[in-house]
């Protein structure tokens, strides 16, 4: 691994913030996975050292960024990360919709731990968001233009993880220190490894293109059903983009209580087919790349529960010129990320009469 310039890096365990973040999805399991392993590895450490670390395919984001181009690395203790949810519509993925393999991220999801790392807030951002998004490279290189009034998704679909980064970045003002990716498979392989997440509907959820069918009730989804869950849109509330993250915020409470409390470093084998699961699952930035550094991200996440982290929706209210995408709605957006600068709280005045999608108390 190239060295880096310490003010340029997106930083795994670097000074500037602590790494124990309240991770979502695999993030989360991987990492304490990982150091669960370090405790009980014993004489088999090696092995799984080496093993895990195979499994880590990683994305260098500082090489592909210019650091003069990024929001001011402020050192005020807290923790900035980028989650997406990719969906390639590839390999084992197809069977969700074919889409000429062209990858998109169906999930975006902005992670902000506070000093201290005993608070969180997530900030969720639809895809149907329409940006202003920033020139970024291609895959070949290539410089892609800028584009006003671009959906936010198109930002990884045309420049990738850099790209995504870069665009989150220009629009909250804030240097990201991790980027996480999450893919449809590993994501359903890392549920049923789990053992399922529980989760309780108030009202009956059908959507044939995710593939879901739920009667109200409690139910304890495997990886199959919960992918459908998070992905639902048009069974649930006004069929928006903005119903199903209301879906996936629920759905992530959730499953933070549920690893809490599966006991994970009882038992080496559970401990061990999380670990192989969650290390395939995700693509972490170059700075994750290892079972030592998704260890050292670790240290603290025990601290944090479901009902320590704060869920939102960026701002938005629906374009009157296409009912079908969202514009962020300007001062209170401003409002959401001048707090996170800042490290301090969402105001709840920031996310009052938006949009919501109708879907906030289907899922408990």
């Amino acid at each position: 691994m190239a060295q880096q310039d310490s003010s340029s890096r997106i930083r795994a365990t670097g000074r500037r913030r602590k790494p124990p973040a309240k991770g979502r999805r695999a993030l989360t399991i991987a990492a304490w996975s990982a150091a669960g392993l370090v405790v009980v590895g014993g004489s088999g450490l090696g092995y799984a050292y080496v093993k895990l670390n195979g499994n880590i395919e990683s994305v260098d984001i500082n090489a592909q960024l210019r650091d003069d181009d990024r929001p001011e690395n402020v050192d005020n203790g807290s923790l900035d990360v980028l989650v997406l949810g990719s969906d390639t519509r590839a390999g084992a993925n197809a069977e969700y919709g074919r889409d000429e393999g062209v990858a998109r991220s169906d999930t975006a999801m902005i992670l902000h731990v506070y000093e201290g790392h005993r608070k969180a807030s997530v900030v969720s951002v639809p895809r149907d968001t329409l940006i202003e998004r920033p020139d970024c490279a291609d895959k070949t290189g290539r410089t892609v233009p800028g584009q006003r009034r671009a959906m936010f998704n198109t930002a990884y679909e045309v420049g990738g993880p850099a790209c995504a980064v870069k665009t989150v970045e220009a629009m909250s003002g804030i240097r990201m220190d991790h980027y996480i990716e999450v893919d449809f498979t590993g994501f359903k392989r890392l549920i049923d490894e789990l053992g399922g997440v529980e989760v309780t509907t108030t009202e009956a959820i059908k959507d044939d293109s995710s593939h879901l069918d739920l009667a109200a009730g409690t139910h304890t989804l495997g990886g199959e059903q919960a992918l459908g869950l998070v992905r639902t849109r048009k069974g649930v509330g006004d069929g928006s983009d903005l119903g199903r993250i209301q879906l996936q915020q629920a759905f992530m409470k959730a499953f933070i209580d549920q690893v809490k409390s599966v006991g994970v470093f009882s038992s080496p084998q559970k401990l061990w087919g999380l670990a192989d699961s969650a290390t395939k699952a995700i693509t972490p930035d170059s700075q994750l790349d290892s079972v030592k550094e998704l260890a050292d991200f670790a240290r603290g996440l025990q601290r944090l529960g479901a009902d320590d982290v704060h869920m939102v929706t960026l701002p938005v209210q629906y374009d009157p010129a296409d009912l079908n995408r969202v514009i962020p709605l300007e001062a209170k957006s401003r409002q959401v990320w001048t707090a996170l600068r800042q490290d301090r709280p969402i105001p709840a005045s920031a996310t009052k009469d938006t949009a919501t999608g109708r879907a906030q108390d289907v899922v408990k």
